[in-house]
């Protein structure tokens, strides 16, 4: 038996009851009366809602179970298959917003590197569907949605009723952040962690990438070599082959979900350079990433995210590197055909 319940919805049947105004966006709010009360309700959401839900309908529906089993102790257990976590940010010029959430396509193609940048239209798409229905120009009536995959859950966001950047991590599978599958408060609470976690992350990365670049001290410190905490960090060369694949690599918005290891670095840099990468040279760049700042390791994990400052850098590196230095030069080598520079 599946249960589907919408969060959305049963809020806006709660402020309905409380007499709290609000204004409706697709599965979600544009605007509410009482912006706190709103959120206690959100707040006040958790598994026994769930299981009164459950209860209270299923006693209408047709079980194998009869009455000796239930008082023999047989009842049903409730399980996740599928937990969802939003993030809702109205803009008051959806018009800015828009171009916000373009601009933020653009550097998920060449930055971010997710595993998915595709374009919803407004069309059913079936298994019959000739083509794969992906496409780079945004125009009217396609919607853009950008998709990070870790395992089986993603994180994905989209432009919501062209006003409303939506972000949304959806858990398919809560093992696989160590999360038990039972219909509990612990794990209810988890799973909420680690979705708004998630979607915090992803913004919070994006409005870094916005950020001014760093200064020029900032730039000489990364590049050469330097002496942090009496320990030798070595330099990170700008333009450097292997350090531009492992900015690239490092910066994926994937890894905002759980951090990245030595086999997914190593995964990740051996498909952008053009020779062998080995697990004892991503030992190396994690130990001089780390030591430059750039990057931390979780507690308790032989895994890593960026900080701050390192996003930082990574943007400011791959993006001269791959829309400033790269065409530049081609433009330079008299040897390119004309369409190639």
């Amino acid at each position: 038996m599946w249960v589907w319940l919408n969060g959305h919805t049963w809020a806006q049947r709660q402020c309905e009851r409380l007499g709290i105004g609000y204004t409706a966006l697709d599965n979600g709010f544009r605007d509410c009366d009482d912006p706190a009360a709103l959120q206690k309700i959100c707040d006040r959401l958790g598994s026994g809602a769930v299981k009164s839900f459950f209860w209270r309908w299923q006693r209408r529906l047709p079980s194998p179970l009869t009455r000796e089993d239930v008082r023999a102790g047989y009842v049903y257990e409730l399980a996740f298959r599928q937990f969802e976590i939003s993030d809702t940010r109205v803009f008051d010029r959806p018009a800015a917003g828009r171009s916000f959430f373009e601009q933020l396509i653009r550097d998920h193609l060449d930055v971010g590197r997710p595993e998915s940048v595709s374009l919803i239209f407004d069309r059913r798409i079936t298994r019959r569907t000739p083509g794969t229905w992906r496409t780079k120009v945004i125009t009217k009536g396609v919607d853009p949605q950008i998709s990070c995959y870790y395992r089986s859950s993603r994180i994905k966001q989209y432009f919501k009723e062209h006003r409303a950047l939506r972000t949304e991590t959806v858990i398919c599978d809560t093992r696989d952040f160590g999360i038990g599958r039972r219909v509990t408060a612990d794990n209810w609470k988890a799973l909420r962690a680690v979705g708004e976690k998630a979607n915090q992350r992803l913004c919070d990365a994006q409005a870094a990438d916005a950020r001014p670049a760093p200064d020029v001290a900032t730039f000489t410190q990364v590049t050469r070599p330097s002496q942090i905490d009496g320990q030798h960090a070595p330099g990170l060369p700008f333009g450097d082959p292997r350090v531009m694949a492992v900015l690239a690599a490092v910066i994926g918005f994937t890894h905002l979900l759980a951090g990245f290891d030595n086999p997914a670095l190593v995964l990740a840099v051996t498909t952008l350079l053009a020779c062998p990468y080995t697990s004892r040279q991503a030992t190396y760049d994690l130990r001089r990433l780390k030591r430059k700042g750039l990057i931390v390791r979780l507690s308790g994990h032989h895994r890593y995210q960026l900080t701050p400052l390192g996003r930082r850098v990574a943007v400011l590196f791959t993006k001269v590197y791959g829309r400033v230095l790269a065409p530049g030069l081609a433009e330079l080598d008299p040897r390119l055909p004309t369409d190639l520079a």
